[in-house]
């Protein structure tokens, strides 16, 4: 962990000087901490700003780190799981939304930002979630914050998983409504929570994702979808990862598990699958209308640019155009994991998120650096961000990973492995604990 000597003589770590700065007037506080990042950039190619990336978001990227040199990398650190940020017929799209549309609307939908475009998008939205209507918004963000602090209300409570995004969790907190967590996934908690506030006053509602971002794990979906229904709580799935890659045709963990239609709210982004950024709310006709009158984030935000509304539509013409492209990041999945399982990980490989245990003891900046250096792009997440035992890379795959990328990426693994894990310890070994709570 990259460190700064105190006055004292001892040694900081990156949440000793947050925590320290919060006694801090602004100035020093910032200070505090741009010097411990210049540190930090210097131990490791992955931290905050040290690497740049200077082409379209592809398989492959040129990527300039903190010594100004650039070089190509295999990129396994992004969302865009269908490769549709450099799509050609994305990219056509958005040229034309440019002829017709301009590059930007210049103010909120209740006053000028809002265009034939924009209803085009919410109503094919709409039905692509099983729902009636649609709410669109600035970003994933922005949709979990403004559903979240606009829909219950401080006589309401509140039930979430423990790994729920930070996002939705700042729209509660925003909104002033109670909350409780339950461990990840337990559907016995989640039970004995409803039935303990059943005859309390005021809504329930349940907070849930389709596929959890660092583990890649689903939701027991259908389970957790037939418990609200028998409390009466109100279901919000944040299906930020799920939309456009969890089930055929692109459809999202509603349609997976087979609860299209009897979710209540399902909020998604454009920043995954569609490979810009945006966000939704699908949901009922009455819903997305006091939404729209109500949520903040919507009523005092610019509407989305005519360019991001025309890629996200391309990428709903591209789910049916070219389901391939879907096939072939379930292929990526399933391939990868099965490599890894080879080298000792525990991977399932159900969806386009692995990620890779780091044991106790071993460098993880070192580790980075090593990936880096064999022109492998990958995000770490590290201490004080989890605990110790919880850090992890964790790998992102894309429809246009080949064989040979991902049979490079096994290599690569195998090899900062023995080079950097503890004496003694195998992949194995390391098993991720669930992570703590957004």
């Amino acid at each position: 962990m990259t460190t700064l000597g105190s006055a004292k003589g001892k040694s900081l770590t990156v949440r000793d000087v947050l925590v320290r700065g919060r006694r801090l007037p602004l100035h020093e506080r910032a200070a505090l901490f741009s010097t411990w990042l210049a540190g930090a950039k210097q131990e490791s190619m992955g931290g905050v700003g040290s690497r740049i990336v200077c082409s379209p978001i592809d398989r492959e990227v040129l990527v300039a780190d903190r010594t100004g040199a650039t070089q190509p990398m295999l990129m396994f650190g992004s969302n865009s799981y269908l490769g549709l940020t450099n799509h050609p017929y994305v990219r056509e799209r958005v040229h034309d939304a440019i002829r017709q549309f301009g590059v930007g609307v210049g103010g909120p939908p209740l006053l000028n930002g809002y265009s034939l475009l924009h209803r085009e998008l919410e109503e094919r939205l709409a039905e692509f979630e099983g729902c009636e209507d649609c709410v669109l918004y600035g970003s994933g963000y922005s949709a979990n914050v403004g559903v979240m602090s606009a829909l219950p209300t401080p006589q309401d409570h509140i039930v979430y998983d423990a790994l729920s995004h930070a996002s939705f969790i700042d729209g509660v907190r925003l909104g002033g409504t109670s909350m409780t967590s339950f461990p990840h996934n337990d559907l016995d908690e989640l039970d004995a929570l409803l039935a303990a506030m059943h005859e309390q006053p005021g809504d329930r509602y349940v907070g849930i994702e389709g596929i959890y971002s660092m583990d890649g794990d689903f939701a027991p979906l259908t389970d957790i979808i037939y418990t609200c229904q028998r409390y009466g709580a109100i279901s919000i799935l944040d299906d930020a990862h799920g939309t456009g890659v969890a089930a055929p045709g692109g459809r999202g963990t509603a349609t997976r598990f087979g609860v299209e239609g009897r979710v209540d709210v399902i909020v998604g982004t454009f920043s995954k699958a569609f490979g810009v950024s945006g966000g939704f709310a699908a949901t009922t006709k009455p819903i997305a209308d006091y939404l729209r009158l109500a949520s903040r984030a919507y009523v005092f935000s610019a509407s989305l640019p005519p360019t991001t509304v025309a890629a996200v539509l391309a990428g709903l013409d591209l789910l049916d155009q070219e389901p391939e492209l879907q096939t072939r990041l379930i292929d990526n999945a399933a391939y990868l994991a099965q490599g890894l399982r080879a080298l000792g990980f525990e991977a399932s490989g159900n969806t386009g998120i692995l990620p890779l245990p780091v044991p106790v003891g071993m460098d993880l900046r070192a580790a980075a650096r090593a990936f880096h250096e064999r022109g492998l792009f990958l995000n770490h997440i590290e201490y004080p961000a989890v605990k110790v035992s919880q850090q992890r890379f964790r790998i992102s795959l894309m429809a246009t990973h080949t064989t040979s990328d991902l049979d490079r990426l096994l290599t690569a693994i195998e090899e900062v492995w023995a080079e950097f894990a503890p004496e003694g310890v195998k992949p194995g070994d390391a098993v991720l604990e669930p992570l703590a709570e957004s």
